[in-house]
């Protein structure tokens, strides 16, 4: 076999082999349930149970795109080795499946022995939708293997703009978890040029104190020790809060990462005046719009009056999170990650919103007529949902055969 050539092309479109794998495709994440619930304007009704699905839940374009590329890329060279740098999305039944297709992880939860530094010029490395950094592509470049890069395309809209940011002396100030996959390749991007800087920050209480110290209200020490692990190399933030720019990461909560940059844009205001403010202030116009459909509807659902909600993803799934923690402002939220999760009617295992521990609940289904609203990350399969609506209902004794 001939190896690939040094600094190959980066393939970014199908393979042309969608039909081919589509029957894959179907069996293991489509739902015929899902697709009749939500033509019947997203309900279902068996028993003394009532389901009310969002209007838009379950996998996003560039998640659909992320796996049909893996399975195209898997068809497309069967004899050869193929590696993942990460989890292809943060859901633990898409990636058990892939490695069960003989895909490798180089890294995270599912990574086996093999590195990065071991991949081979004629091997194939499929990059995840939430990207890679520079340093890694340009790693898997210079050895010459074929690279699939999946990357979302409205994550690649925020690269654009930190690159920008670099590239004129601005600061990206990135609402994200400094750890996610995502936001480190945006990281990346931040100092492309010389004088780009970066600082993550989590929550409007980390930009409070960002505000603060830009407003002289917070010594460099206290900064220091809260950020010292989430900004680029060298910061000083008496010369690089001078000019900042405003990004985030695609799953986070959209209303937080717009009330962040109101705030930033307010303290630039007040320490330099209005008329320093163009020189010294850019927003950002990239908040995702599958994760802002998805967020509209889980609050318009919560509105009508649910019981409880039950939210579907991965436990490390940054989108999925946000959709419980809104949920549970109106109602019991309960996020699982797939229909194991509930144990009985009367014991589930899920994920406390706001917090990151893995917890067991009783008495989660109440007695009586129960409207259970329903939704899930933008990486979970329809036949996931599918799976955990027929495990609730075993859970409260209905037999339910579908139409």
């Amino acid at each position: 076999m001939t190896p690939t050539p040094a600094n190959s092309e980066i393939i970014r479109k199908s393979f042309g082999l969608k039909e081919q794998v589509k029957p894959q495709l179907v069996s293991s994440y489509h739902s015929p349930l899902i697709e009749r619930i939500k033509a019947n304007g997203y309900l279902l009704s068996a028993g003394r149970l009532t389901f009310h699905l969002a209007e838009e839940f379950g996998f996003c374009y560039g998640v659909d795109r992320a796996i049909d590329y893996a399975y195209e890329t898997k068809a497309k060279f069967p004899d050869r080795r193929i590696f993942l740098t990460n989890e292809i999305i943060h859901n633990p039944k898409v990636n058990k499946k892939l490695r069960e297709m003989g895909i490798q992880f180089l890294s995270g939860p599912y990574g086996a022995d093999v590195r990065p530094e071991d991949v081979r010029g004629d091997d194939v490395v499929i990059i995840p939708a939430f990207g890679t950094t520079l340093r890694e592509l340009a790693e898997f470049q210079k050895k010459g293997c074929v690279l699939v890069d999946t990357t979302c395309g409205s994550v690649m809209s925020v690269w654009k703009r930190v690159e920008s940011y670099s590239r004129d002396g601005f600061t990206s100030i990135i609402h994200g978890k400094y750890a996610h996959e995502e936001t480190q390749a945006t990281c990346s991007r931040a100092v492309q040029y010389p004088q780009g800087r970066y600082l993550v920050v989590r929550d409007l209480d980390q930009a409070r104190k960002v505000c603060d110290y830009i407003l002289g209200r917070l010594s460099k020490s206290k900064f220091e020790e809260t950020f010292c692990r989430a900004v680029s190399t060298g910061f000083d933030p008496d010369q690089d809060l001078g000019k900042i720019g405003c990004a985030n990461q695609t799953t986070m909560l959209s209303s937080e990462s717009m009330e962040i940059a109101n705030r930033l844009q307010a303290a630039v205001r007040e320490r330099y005046g209005e008329s320093e403010l163009p020189r010294r202030f850019r927003h950002f116009d990239t908040i995702c719009s599958a994760t802002q459909e998805r967020q509209d509807a889980v609050n318009k659902l919560v509105r009508q009056g649910m019981d409880l909600m039950m939210v579907v993803g991965g436990f490390n799934s940054s989108n999925t999170g946000h959709l419980a923690e809104i949920s549970s402002e109106y109602c019991p939220a309960y996020h699982i990650h797939d229909p194991d999760c509930i144990l009985s009617g009367s014991r589930i295992r899920h994920k406390k919103a706001y917090q990151d521990d893995i917890i067991e609940t009783d008495n989660w289904l109440p007695e009586g007529a129960v409207h259970i609203g329903m939704t899930a990350g933008a990486s979970t399969p329809n036949r996931m949902i599918e799976e955990v609506i027929f495990k609730i209902l075993e859970a409260a004794g209905i037999e339910f055969v579908p139409a």
